[in-house]
């Protein structure tokens, strides 16, 4: 189809400046076959659905103990005996540590370096543990403190009654001979201690039950007993991060590198803020180190925003999905904040701890419950993570400059453009060097 010049003569399409060319806006879909659209909706979204479902899914679905540091006070037999019975019941899910009393337990607890203790003689279990560490495995030291409780009173139980039965087989024995029977039938008349046997049998009956204590060493918030406010937490930080990152790479009025990294700064602050009130004001889940805990939950937004701000920075819209994959199907699903990362699978544990939601989940409960005790690797995770980000909202269009400039077919400064329909001559167009320049960076 030909159109009309301005000198009323018909004109080729193709012969018409690039600049003008193809004014009516094509959808650039419109060009793909419809198998193409099918393929996406009815393979690509499944595979990518499944694979995120499967993300949360297996960690949960494989909760298991594996090598949960945990203290064992004394060297007694009982001790020796509950070390040998658990090794052998569950290859590979405790890492025992010794220690000489209670006390030394207590402070390793404090310290982050066990997540509990049992301290096991002949008639007690005491089992010390820490909700705050995690709800979870604090549960599942007090099931195996009863578990060492009752299989010790089976044992004391069968021990009793081989002694009752050799006893008792002695006495048989001692029955055939005369003179024995004789002192039993005097005994029998005129003993005036009857109730010995009876006390040291009662003694016996009292002594089989193995008692169980246990002792919260570090507990939850009141207003929280089970911790679930506190793990209930984790994502919608990941998500809010993932939002303040977003807008603020798009928004248009926020035109200079340095204005973005302030904007990030001061929304962290201020989102973090707004969640410590609600998490501890309104729901009491946080209640020890309020300034360290607020600070924690800012440097944890930072960490994502920054990351979120910093990958749509370098490669556009597309940045965007890629964080949100990292951060939510990784980072949140690998996290361990519901449970501990000693009780998800091998390898998940670790890369969790290497992404900002799981290294800022196990970083605020060190801040919070145990005065930021066992800290470092995940305050430096979080650091890297958010230097890193920051880098790339500041100097990003640096790397990005050169390529965009290759692939835009503008002119350059003082290029001729075409010449207009219907005109003789060319138009000189100068363009200014900040008026190109990528979103305002100067």
């Amino acid at each position: 189809m030909t159109l009309p010049s301005a000198t009323g003569q018909a004109e080729d399409p193709r012969k018409r400046p690039f600049f003008l060319r193809g004014q009516a806006v094509r959808n650039p879909l419109s060009g793909h076959p419809a198998w193409r659209e099918v393929a996406i909706a009815a393979v690509a979204l499944p595979i990518a659905i499944t694979l995120a479902v499967l993300a949360f899914a297996w960690p949960a679905g494989r909760i298991s103990p594996r090598d949960v540091s945990v203290g064992i006070v004394g060297t007694g037999p009982a001790s020796q005996h509950a070390v040998e019975g658990l090794t052998r019941e569950k290859p590979g899910a405790f890492d025992f540590r010794l220690y000489p009393d209670q006390q030394a337990a207590r402070w390793a607890i404090k310290n982050r370096d066990v997540y509990g203790a049992f301290a096991i003689s002949d008639h007690s279990v005491t089992v010390l543990k820490a909700t705050a560490a995690s709800p979870s495995v604090a549960q599942l030291l007090t099931d195996v403190g009863q578990q060492l409780a009752d299989k010790a009173t089976q044992q004391m139980t069968a021990r009793q009654k081989a002694a009752e039965q050799k006893a008792a087989e002695q006495k048989t024995d001692g029955a055939h001979s005369p003179a024995k029977a004789h002192k039993q039938t005097a005994a029998q008349q005129g003993d005036a201690r009857p109730k010995a046997a009876p006390q040291g049998a009662a003694g016996a009956d009292s002594s089989v039950k193995v008692l169980v204590k246990a002792i919260d060493v570090v507990p939850v918030a009141t207003d929280d007993p089970r911790g679930v406010v506190f793990s209930s937490s984790v994502f919608p930080l990941t998500i809010c991060g993932i939002l303040i990152g977003a807008f603020v790479t798009m928004a248009r009025g926020l035109a200079r590198p340095r204005h973005r990294v302030l904007t990030l700064l001061v929304a962290c602050a201020v989102a973090a803020l707004g969640v410590y009130l609600v998490a501890q004001g309104f729901l009491g889940a946080l209640p020890h180190n309020h300034v360290a805990t607020w600070a924690i939950l800012a440097l944890d937004l930072l960490s994502i925003s920054a990351t979120t701000a910093g990958v749509i920075r370098l490669l556009g819209p597309a940045g965007l999905g890629l964080s949100a994959a990292l951060m939510v199907f990784v980072g949140n699903a690998f996290s361990g904040a519901t449970s501990a990362p000693e009780m998800l699978p091998k390898g998940v544990d670790y890369v969790g701890q290497w992404l900002p939601p799981g290294a800022g989940a196990s970083l605020l409960r060190d801040t919070t419950y145990f005065d930021g005790n066992a800290d470092a690797g995940h305050l430096a995770v979080l650091a890297l993570w958010s230097v890193c980000g920051l880098t790339a909202v500041m100097y990003g269009h640096w790397v990005i400059r050169e390529p965009r400039s290759k692939k835009t077919g503008a002119p350059a400064s003082g290029e001729l453009l075409p010449a207009l329909p219907g005109s003789g001559t060319a138009l000189s167009v100068r363009r200014h060097a900040h008026a190109r320049r990528h979103d305002g960076d100067d």
